[in-house]
């Protein structure tokens, strides 16, 4: 008779979950170790510049600095404080967070949601807002900022994951950065570099500010369209799932317990409420138009008392208002704010929503309730963002594979590809546009150029390379606003949303747009099809 032998349990490992802040904090100590390592390998690269006179080259080292030494730990200690305070994404989330809570406290939110936007179907609704994303580089990347918190209450109110608003809005605004509905700040970074790029070959070449428009105009409304049922059919399900708690005021009556006053009562209250959401939100249109007028009138030049946003130094109108010293594009942040604060307030006062100033202090206030985490978070990754600046890892490897591309023969499709791809590797680590294309432009406009390829087209082929990695990229400067606001609508705080996490729920969206982007590329080079007004792929 055989005997059983006993069945062995099997022995679980419960998983451990680092939160974010930890790993920031371990990803600093790893740089600075790696940075010490490559350093005593004497790690460098060197990387040609272009002359402010287009015609010659100018060849630069950089070198993989220790951040153990003497000096740089002097800086690292003496500029924490400087670092976190500096850090644009903070500084810019808290001012567009001022207006989204006083927006969102008079209640012109909840009725542009409920009223309006409930009407779009779950894929319009995601439509929308990708759309938006994409539109939103127009002005370097306030989209991180504005649109991931609004997106995260819009899905909420409309009964939907806030988690998938967060995500969506952030596919849109980071696969999306290469294109925008119109020329903006992209134009100001790329075109300096690229003309002069080009006066290597051609030094009558002319790179104008529409070169790009007609490609970009038709991407930035086609990647959406791509995208939507990435994020609805493969992102969706595998997000955490979100739980709505409703609050129960009183006693429920039973319907044999309800009276004819209480229904009356309740039906007064009804229609008083859409009477005045309804003088509200006139009120509001009539606010955001004038405030709308006022802005554009700022940023039109030679008229009385017109220009306050512009620069008026700068030589072009583009550079006035995009430009790195532009008081529009700094102050864009502060003015969508007050746009949110204005009509804010212009909807509570219609739909007496407001009672008085301490209600809606009181009341804005709970928007920044959950804040705490994300500002140890965003100070955390204030100092990791510099440790990797400071050891210039990012700049040696983005050197490397522009002199690799140098060396590479090709030409035609697989040139096109090749480029878009190791200028998508680059990306990852080096997430500068500027940088990137300084470091590029002399060896990707002349090989395109030498190739019978447009040094305009060789522009798109930038902002190809800096989209498809700029969402899966922990160096990327707003993926912390990303991580954060994940963590705020995570309803497990016990086991938070992790970094790989968070790059894992966005994969499906960037291995498709890496796909699309260079099957459009490639498409619109074959075709033939203009890029620009009376401007082609091929020269």
């Amino acid at each position: 008779m055989v005997s059983k032998m006993p069945e062995k349990k099997k022995l679980k490992l419960k998983k451990f979950f680092f939160h974010p802040i930890t790993m920031f904090l371990v990803g600093t100590i790893l740089v600075m170790l790696i940075s010490l390592i490559l350093s005593s390998f004497e790690m460098q690269s060197t990387y040609n510049s272009i002359t402010t006179n287009g015609k010659d080259l100018t060849s630069k080292l950089v070198v993989v600095e220790n951040l153990f030494n003497y000096e740089n730990l002097k800086y690292l200690i003496s500029n924490t404080v400087k670092n976190f305070m500096g850090f644009s994404p903070l500084c810019m989330l808290l001012i567009s967070l001022i207006g989204i809570s006083i927006a969102k406290a008079t209640g012109l939110i909840d009725i542009i949601s409920t009223k309006h936007i409930r009407k779009l179907s779950k894929y319009q609704l995601t439509y929308l807002v990708l759309l938006l994303g994409v539109i939103s580089s127009i002005v370097n990347e306030v989209g991180y900022v504005i649109l991931i918190p609004l997106a995260a209450l819009v899905y909420e109110k409309n009964g939907r994951n806030p988690l998938l608003g967060v995500v969506t809005a952030f596919c849109g605004v980071a696969f999306g950065y290469g294109v925008s509905i119109f020329v903006g700040s992209q134009e100001v970074a790329l075109i300096p570099y690229t003309k002069s790029a080009a006066h290597l070959i051609d030094s009558s070449a002319h790179i104008s500010l529409t070169s790009n428009l007609i490609f970009i105009i038709v991407s930035s409304l086609l990647l959406p369209l791509i995208g939507t049922p990435i994020i609805e059919k493969l992102i969706s399900p595998k997000l955490p799932k979100f739980h709505r708690h409703d609050k129960v005021t009183g006693k429920t009556l039973q319907t044999s317990e309800l009276l004819l006053s209480d229904i009356t009562d309740e039906e007064e209250k009804r229609i008083a409420f859409e009477k005045n959401s309804k003088r509200g939100l006139k009120y509001a249109l009539i606010v955001s138009i004038i405030v709308i007028l006022l802005f554009a009138y700022m940023i039109i030049p030679n008229l009385p008392g017109s220009g306050l946003l512009l620069d008026m130094t700068a030589k072009t109108y583009l550079d006035q208002l995009f430009g790195s010293t532009s008081y529009f594009q700094d102050g864009f942040t502060y003015m969508v704010a007050i746009l949110f604060i204005t009509t804010g307030l212009a909807y509570g006062i219609g739909a007496k929503t407001i009672k008085n100033d301490r209600d809606l202090i009181e009341k804005t206030s709970d928007t920044f309730k959950d804040l705490g985490m994300v500002l140890l978070m965003i100070f955390v990754f204030s100092q990791f963002i510099t440790v990797w600046k400071q050891s210039n890892i990012g700049i040696v490897f983005t050197s490397w594979c522009a002199n690799l591309l140098s060396h590479l023969e090709f030409d035609g499709i697989p040139l096109i590809v090749i480029t878009i791809i190791i200028i998508s590797i680059s990306n990852f680590f080096c997430t500068s546009l500027n940088t990137k294309w300084m470091i590029f432009s002399p060896v990707v406009v002349p090989l395109f150029m030498q190739n019978n390829i447009s040094p305009q087209f060789a522009q798109i082929i930038m902002r190809a390379g800096q989209s498809i990695t700029a969402g899966i990229s922990p160096f990327m400067v707003f993926f912390v606003i990303y991580l954060a606001y994940l963590n705020i609508y995570n309803q497990n705080k016990e086991r938070p949303i992790t970094i790989k996490q968070s790059i894992s729920f966005v994969i499906p969206y960037f291995a498709i747009a890496a796909l699309a982007w260079i099957l459009i590329i490639v498409l619109w080079y074959v075709a033939g099809i203009p890029i620009g007004p009376n401007i082609k792929p091929t020269i």
